[in-house]
């Protein structure tokens, strides 16, 4: 599933059109479209310029600006990408991938949304409370906020700590892999309460989270190297890389969850 630094990486494929002209909007599935219909989405984008994209947690947010002597006011997209999606550049001549659902003509080439299993899709905000109310119910982006917001929303209540970090409204854009990965680096078992940390606990959270967010981000990815506990997700025999102890896997709030007992130990 793409989380934030997936989805960083898809902004930055994003910035490829910022401040091109959209020539034409080809709609080759509705169902990715978010109240809204494909006839009227076209309408609304065809001639439209796009702005330098922005990220917000899992969200991708491209703001348009309009022809000369056009209107109404120009429209805002909101990308989500779920599990499966994501944004591909390509050359006009390149062929059509069966996944490719929406595709935005420019002269230079073509950006396009494509998406296996359309979980969620695109909004089309044409006011900025429409923007603000799609993300609303949505924390402070993980990469931004700071450490003292980091600590009083994690603890605000009491439950287990990784269903917390990956709690949208907590916290936007870790997932299932940020989470285990921030955990692994800070030694805290995945199981532990929040009630149950202390100040160093939270400072060191914070701070891993921030250093491998900034790695992650670098490569638009979350890295699979033998360092990172990414890495050895898939291994048959799966050993912690800073210790070499068999890792363990169980599901923790619905989520696959993988941990290493020794350098988190209950």
């Amino acid at each position: 599933m793409p989380e934030l630094p997936d989805v960083e990486g898809f902004r930055r494929v994003a910035e490829q059109a910022t401040g091109r002209q959209v020539r034409e909007v080809r709609v080759h599935d509705a169902q990715v479209l978010r109240g809204i219909g494909a006839d009227a989405f076209q309408r609304a984008l065809r001639r439209r310029y796009f702005a330098e994209p922005r990220r917000h947690g899992k969200w991708l947010l491209i703001a348009t600006a309009a022809a000369a002597n056009a209107s109404p006011a120009p429209p805002t997209l909101l990308l989500h990408f779920g599990m499966t999606g994501n944004l591909q550049w390509c050359a006009h001549r390149d062929e059509l991938h069966r996944h490719d659902r929406l595709v935005f003509d420019f002269a230079a080439g073509e950006l396009r949304y494509r998406d296996m299993r359309k979980l969620t899709g695109i909004h089309l905000a044409r006011e900025q409370d429409e923007v603000d109310d799609l993300l609303a119910e949505l924390g402070p982006d993980a990469q931004e906020v700071g450490a003292d917001e980091f600590a009083e929303r994690l603890t605000r209540t009491r439950r287990r700590l990784k269903p917390a970090l990956m709690d949208q409204s907590v916290l936007a854009g870790l997932g299932n892999i940020c989470a285990d990965e921030i955990l692994w680096r800070a030694r805290i078992d995945p199981n532990r309460s929040t009630a149950d940390l202390v100040a160093a606990d939270l400072d060191r959270l914070h701070r891993e989270m921030r250093a491998m967010l900034r790695e992650a981000v670098r490569v638009g990815r979350v890295p699979d190297g033998a360092s990172w506990l990414t890495g050895h997700r898939d291994e048959p025999d799966r050993r912690c890389p800073r210790c070499s102890s068999a890792l363990r896997r169980m599901r923790i709030g619905g989520r696959s969850t993988l941990w290493c007992p020794t350098c988190q130990p209950a």
